[in-house]
């Protein structure tokens, strides 16, 4: 099975997180899946944003959910970028997309374009919530889903549990807390399995020992050094 890259909001280590520019970027550096973070805007609209604020990722402040796609275009996101909306970050690059939701409402307008649009080839929808999965999955059948978990919990077959649970094909553990005996359960349940976040030699050569499908990262050299490394 191919090792996938994952290019985390773009390749956030180099270039400023979920912003055209960082989604261009990684996909010229050859990531597989560029991730990103959805959240709605006071008016309805699907932004790239991580923060429910945009304090930390733009010079401006206040909450995402407060402010329009009007006022969210006044704001600098680095290096004069500004926050895209979802339509145009699908108009700018044809590599697969991760879109990470954390909320049933904004998986429901995901669902929505997904089904407007005939996407479910090209996004999957990844979250940490449970609900916002399975919700996900009933919306629009036959997309692929992926639960993210800090840790895979207190025993190895939890996140294999809940992730099957909710018809997912995939799951996402930081991959300090993974063990081999996780990733096994998960194999064995028909489940892929990244790590996260991938951004070191050591740990790269940890994701590949510990038989990983891929590796979510913040840096492009990842995806090349991944290629050769065993």
């Amino acid at each position: 099975m191919t090792f996938l890259t994952i290019g985390h909001r773009g390749v956030m280590g180099v270039e400023p997180e979920n912003t055209l520019r960082s989604y261009l970027r990684a996909e010229r550096c050859g990531m597989d899946v560029i991730a990103l973070d959805l959240r709605l805007s006071k008016d309805g609209a699907l932004v790239a944003v991580h923060d429910p604020d945009v304090d930390r990722t733009t010079d401006g402040s206040g909450a995402v959910a407060d402010l329009t796609v009007a006022e969210l275009r006044e704001l600098d996101a680095g290096q004069g970028e500004r926050v895209p909306v979802l339509e145009e970050v699908l108009d700018a690059v044809r590599v697969p997309i991760q879109a990470l939701v954390g909320d049933v409402a904004t998986a429901t307008a995901l669902a929505a374009l997904i089904l407007r649009h005939d996407l479910t080839s090209r996004i999957e929808v990844a979250s940490a919530q449970d609900g916002v999965l399975a919700e996900t999955a009933r919306l629009v059948p036959g997309v692929r889903t992926v639960l993210y978990a800090a840790s895979p919990g207190g025993e190895a077959g939890s996140v294999v549990e809940r992730a099957s649970a909710v018809g997912a094909a995939a799951v996402a553990v930081d991959v300090h807390r993974l063990s081999l005996e996780t990733v096994n359960s998960a194999h064995a349940a028909g489940l892929r399995v990244t790590g996260l976040a991938v951004d070191t030699l050591d740990l790269l050569r940890l994701a590949r020992a510990l038989g990983l499908d891929g590796a979510v990262t913040d840096f492009p050299e990842i995806r090349s050094t991944g290629r050769f490394t065993a």
